[in-house]
């Protein structure tokens, strides 16, 4: 499983020009799914996103933890995060097929919520146009399970 963390002043997602879900401060998530991703590999990476100490204390240090930051979180699916660009078209084999990526998503965002995050998102497969306004720019690629690096 893959994220791409993007620390934001504020997110939205909309679909076909309606605003679905929009969060001020806090981590703005697209969430990859890999073929061979199981339920502890979902478990892991919301432990990291909820976990992930990437604001700023006092001295300037990213050291506070997003609960401490009073952080919110937009995860939005993204099975292009597993792109294989070895051609110039890229492939998309890597990625789970919805029937397993989409469970083990909820599943993440589930988690998040159960410990105690605000948490929108986006609909699953749509096409969805996503806005952030990202802050300090600070993004983070986590990657858990059979891709971990």
């Amino acid at each position: 499983m893959r994220a791409v963390i993007t620390r934001v002043l504020s997110a939205s997602v909309s679909i076909d020009g309606n605003e679905v879900s929009k969060i001020g401060k806090g981590f703005l998530v697209l969430l990859g799914v890999h073929k061979n991703d199981t339920e502890e590999n979902a478990k892991k990476m919301a432990d990291k996103i909820c976990g992930l100490r990437i604001f700023e204390d006092e001295n300037g240090k990213m050291n506070i933890s997003p609960k401490d930051a009073g952080a919110q979180l937009l995860i939005v699916s993204q099975f292009t995060l597993y792109a294989d660009c070895s051609s110039r078209r890229p492939g998309f084999s890597d990625a789970a097929r919805p029937d397993l990526s989409k469970p083990l998503y909820e599943l993440v965002v589930s988690q998040c919520r159960e410990r105690g995050f605000e948490t929108g998102t986006g609909e699953f497969g749509a096409d969805m146009k996503v806005e952030s306004v990202n802050d300090g720019p600070v993004t983070i690629v986590l990657d858990v399970g059979t891709t971990e690096v």
